[in-house]
């Protein structure tokens, strides 16, 4: 089902509601269960949409990660190739918690040419950053 779809669904939900209660009430239905599984119809609508949003969300960044690998590979020393979309791959990957390739490609994007130490200053601290989250979490853990 499509976005549209989805919508259109709970806004007739939403319209339905009320005189789905009524239509329950005036046929003997309590209206307890009639709330209750309207309240289940719309806690499963609201559960799907937001997993389908943290998925197509997720499979967006997978494809910038995939277009930036491309223009990595196509031209290693070429600083600019380490941006998609204005952010930087090092970024997006921090983002999607790989920090070991965060951190390699930080170091090749260090040791090039052209690049910008406030760029490198402030990846190498994300990088650091994340780690000393991952850190607490896991003393959190133990």
């Amino acid at each position: 089902m499509n976005y549209a779809a989805t919508l259109a669904v709970l806004v007739v939900l939403a319209f339905c509601f009320p005189l789905t209660v009524q239509l329950g009430a005036r046929v003997g239905v309590p209206e307890a269960v009639v709330l209750s599984v309207l309240g289940a119809v719309v806690t499963f609508s609201l559960a799907t949409f937001t997993v389908r949003w943290q998925v197509n969300r997720h499979r967006a960044q997978l494809e910038r990660l995939n277009a930036a690998r491309s223009q990595i590979a196509a031209d290693p020393e070429n600083p600019r190739a380490y941006f998609v979309a204005g952010e930087h791959v090092g970024a997006l990957l921090l983002r999607l918690d790989r920090r070991r390739e965060a951190a390699e490609v930080i170091d090749r994007y260090a040791r090039l040419g052209g690049a910008r130490e406030s760029e490198i200053v402030a990846l190498r601290e994300a990088l650091s950053a994340a780690e000393r989250r991952q850190r607490r979490a896991q003393g959190r853990e133990a």
